[in-house]
């Protein structure tokens, strides 16, 4: 498996040998297929599902559907071993380095894996005068979780201060250098995202580590990296203690997730009260994504929607009324930066003259469906909104060129 660290940039992605394996994979989503007037441009909302994923679903809900841990016949035995083997496939998939030390719990997604940490693991485990860094700038998810933990200790008389994970305005990058100057003797956790959602940028966490030494807890929100990106844990760039994300972003389906925890550093998590039933059938379609997504291979994946992203980005930043978000010189297919501050599936631009809103109204009516609101961004102008396009393996250069084509028909 891949490192932790961003893949190299690839250029256009319209290599011959390319072109075919991603057109066989493409076959196998029924509803890309089924409409092919239409470009699905929303991945990282949620990701469409392969014929894999769904005949796993089928295959559970009619020969084997029960609750898990709650019976002692067959089907109830054969679903929790199959929810079991799912925890350890989550570590096998993510390179866990330690499986016998680690723990995976099932989650509804990402958000609320990140508010089980807060609640079950962070507001025991902090004491009063503790600090915490944690992103104002990224999804929302990746803060009001860790607002509500402050809330909740000073409700128990226990005060700590919550720290701006400092960034660069125009990137959306982390600082790094000004994250050194806020590390002290009481900084006990950080949380951080993996990939941002609005930026498409990987965050460099490998620099967060160096920045706040060896013994501070990260927690990483890996909503817009797993099942997009290689993720390695065993690799020092990915020295981190909680991996949390959605399986639907990962090919799974809806109301599926996971919070994967290295229990190294500080106590070792176990969600607090009682856990009812599981969401069965999601665990097994997480399972069976996981395999697709190993069979497809992760690093192909990502040099296939790199690519992409290259292409669109390459071109869309010559058209005049088109700001793209982000760091402005990472748009370049020939850019001489580091491969750390290339973008990863994720373009979000907007219009001078045209709303965010209507634009992606004008888009959807030529068969492209984008995001276009405020994206969940913490602390951003609800009004002026973006519009956000996010590729997976289904999408091709011809939608590519078609939505360029659009997009400078309205310069």
């Amino acid at each position: 498996m891949s490192t932790g660290r961003p893949l190299p940039p690839t250029g256009h992605a319209d290599d011959g040998p390319d072109r075919l394996w991603q057109r066989k994979l493409r076959e196998q989503f029924p509803i890309v297929t089924a409409h092919p007037e239409s470009a699905y441009l929303d991945s990282a909302a949620t990701s469409q599902k392969p014929q894999a994923v769904l005949d796993a679903v089928h295959a559970y809900l009619t020969t084997t559907n029960a609750n898990a841990g709650r019976g002692t016949y067959p089907w109830a035995n054969r679903t929790t071993r199959l929810v079991e083997e799912t925890r350890e496939r989550v570590k096998e998939f993510l390179g866990d380095p330690e499986p016998g030390r680690s723990t995976v719990h099932f989650t509804s997604g990402t958000s609320e894996g990140l508010r089980t940490v807060a609640r079950d693991w962070l507001v025991p485990y902090l004491r009063d005068g503790d600090e915490i860094l944690v992103p104002f700038a990224d999804h929302r998810a990746n803060l009001d979780p860790w607002l509500e933990a402050r809330r909740l200790l000073a409700e128990r008389g226990v005060g700590i201060q919550v720290r701006a994970l400092p960034h660069q305005a125009v990137s959306g990058d982390y600082d790094h250098r000004a994250l050194g100057g806020l590390v002290g003797p009481r900084t006990r956790f950080v949380a951080a995202t993996h990939v941002h959602h609005v930026y498409g940028g990987d965050m460099n966490v490998h620099r967060i580590r160096e920045a706040v030494g060896p013994d501070v807890p990260i927690c990483l929100d890996a909503a817009q990296s797993v099942g997009h990106l290689p993720v390695d844990l065993a690799d020092p760039a990915l020295d981190v203690d909680f991996v949390v994300f959605s399986g639907h972003k990962a090919m799974a389906l809806p109301g599926t997730g996971a919070v994967w925890a290295r229990n190294a550093r500080g106590p070792g998590f176990r969600p607090a009260g009682w856990r009812g039933t599981p969401n069965t059938v999601g665990i097994v379609s997480l399972g069976a994504a996981l395999d697709w997504l190993d069979e497809a291979g992760a690093d192909r994946i990502a040099r296939w929607t790199d690519g992409l992203t290259t292409r669109l980005t390459d071109r869309l930043r010559h058209l005049d009324p088109y700001e793209i978000l982000g760091c402005p010189t990472s748009l370049a297919a020939d850019s001489a930066l580091p491969a750390a501050q290339r973008r990863h599936g994720i373009v979000t631009f907007r219009h001078r003259d045209i709303p965010s809103d209507d634009l992606g109204f004008i888009l959807y009516s030529h068969g492209f469906m984008v995001r276009a609101d405020s994206l969940c961004q913490a602390g951003a102008d609800d009004e002026k909104g973006s519009v956000r396009v996010s590729l997976h393996v289904y999408n091709t250069v011809e939608e590519i060129d078609r939505l360029l084509a659009v997009l400078t028909s309205l310069a």
